[in-house]
């Protein structure tokens, strides 16, 4: 059972919301938001508050519900209002209420929040736990995920970070393979000696091996003085081989050696060097139809695959969305000495909408141009690239925003607009800027200046024709 808690100046609307739920332990009042004395706070998991309740001409919103929180710091906080009052609700939902409800209160709505509720608890509660048992303070950031593939990752990581057995990453590029690498070492038993990563498709396939093994002196052309491999330095830690399936076929024999054995050999060289390290490899190929193909040893293939995790593409896990722009965006106000707060709501529902072939990596591409480009706190539609917004070059509709006033709603619609219409002509027209003036029926300083208010530059529509 539940308890709740009603803080409304209408007594009527607590007997309402008791009405619509069932079998609850029981529903409290309140008159006000100021709890009279300490002995007042209670355990509540669900507060239901009325907007006027919230609004106060001495503090903002974030404030008022901090206040909230101070008595009540285990409640999800609901808030009611008005038809008229939308606005001012979904801005308590913006500083960081759960959700809000419009009166008359349907039963079918009510129960759909109370689920939302319920299941954020869930949520939050194994994410208590796993903060409290095993991750890291660097890793808290990253294990807070709403999707539950990538709790399922985290589940294996748990099981498997502890041990020696060599792990294979797979998924799209850009999903963050490197990052899980990195979580599995720092919580394993070698987190205090190297982790080395090597790129094996960043390095030509002569050096692949040199790079790997190290080699001796005089060992080849350019070979100098003796060089130590990776393997070698990785010693007693982690060595971590992206894009494994590019390796060449020798360099594959080798590699099964130095994973059967534990024994490498420089280029060039006559003795065994024996290296404790632990493997983990990742791809973003499907090393089966490699196989298939005979481009990669099955063998080592099978020795590479002892624990295979799947990162999934962020088109799979959308509900983390908003929590990773939001960590992007703290991310380069650091970086880059901007102050931005969040993202308009119409941007969102697009990052939301859209597939991102390029996944998180391509997310915090996205974000970090945005934050560049942005003169104001919140991320506006503008500061986005127009293929995002609209991949057909057309005018797309959307839901209507009711939640925002009217002008503000129309100029988003204008802009967006203007964007698009602009960006197909600048595309027909090559990026001339005269031929492109001509056709829009404006003046070239006029086209200019729009240009520069929705970041469109001449050079990336030349030579598209």
């Amino acid at each position: 059972m539940r308890k709740m808690l009603v803080i409304t100046r209408d007594g009527n609307r607590s007997e309402e919301i008791g009405e619509l739920i069932d079998q609850i332990e029981e529903i409290l009042t309140e008159t006000s938001t100021e709890s009279s004395s300490p002995e007042d706070d209670r355990e509540v998991d669900t507060l239901f508050v009325d907007v006027e309740s919230l609004q106060n001409k001495n503090k903002s919103m974030t404030k008022a519900l901090e206040d909230l929180w101070k008595h009540y710091p285990s409640a999800s906080i609901v808030v009611m209002a008005n038809e008229e009052q939308t606005k001012v609700a979904v801005d308590a939902v913006k500083a960081g209420a759960f959700d809000y409800l419009t009166h008359p209160i349907e039963k079918e709505e009510l129960g759909l929040v109370m689920e939302k509720v319920r299941e954020s608890d869930v949520l939050q509660s194994e994410l208590d736990y796993l903060r409290g048992q095993f991750w890291n303070d660097d890793s808290l950031e990253y294990v807070d995920t709403r999707s539950k593939s990538m709790r399922d990752v985290f589940a294996k990581i748990r099981q498997v970070a502890g041990t020696r057995t060599t792990v294979l990453l797979t998924g799209e590029t850009g999903t963050g393979k490197s990052l899980i690498a990195k979580i599995i070492h720092a919580h394993s038993n070698r987190k205090d000696m190297p982790f080395i990563s090597v790129h094996c498709g960043a390095i030509p396939d002569t050096l692949v091996e040199s790079e790997l093994f190290g080699h001796e002196k005089g060992a080849f052309t350019g070979a100098i003085r003796r060089k130590l491999g990776k393997f070698e330095l990785a010693h007693e830690g982690t060595i971590f081989l992206d894009e494994i399936g590019t390796v060449s076929q020798s360099v594959q024999v080798k590699l099964l050696n130095a994973i059967q054995e534990r024994i490498i050999q420089r280029v060039g060289g006559e003795n065994d060097l024996s290296v404790d390290v632990r493997i983990i490899a990742a791809t973003n190929e499907d090393m089966g139809q490699l196989c298939e193909e005979g481009k990669f040893r099955r063998d080592l293939f099978y020795r590479l695959n002892v624990f295979p995790i799947r990162i999934p593409p962020l088109r799979e896990r959308r509900e983390d969305i908003p929590r990773l722009s939001e960590g992007f965006i703290r991310q380069f106000n650091g970086l880059l000495n901007t102050e931005i707060k969040g993202i308009h709501p119409q941007v969102l529902d697009t990052l939301l909408e859209y597939d991102w072939p390029g996944n998180v990596r391509e997310l915090e591409n996205v974000i970090e141009r945005a934050c560049i480009l942005e003169t104001t706190e919140i991320l506006q539609p503008d500061s986005f690239p127009p293929d995002l917004l609209d991949t057909q070059g057309e005018v797309v509709t959307s839901p209507v925003k009711t939640s925002l006033p009217l002008k503000e709603a129309r100029q988003i619609t204008v802009d967006r607009f203007e964007k698009q219409y602009l960006s197909s002509l600048l595309e027909q027209c090559n990026g001339i800027i005269k031929t492109t003036a001509e056709k829009a029926g404006i003046t070239t300083r006029q086209l200019s200046k729009l240009m520069n208010r929705h970041g469109l530059k001449r050079t990336d529509f030349k030579n598209k024709k």
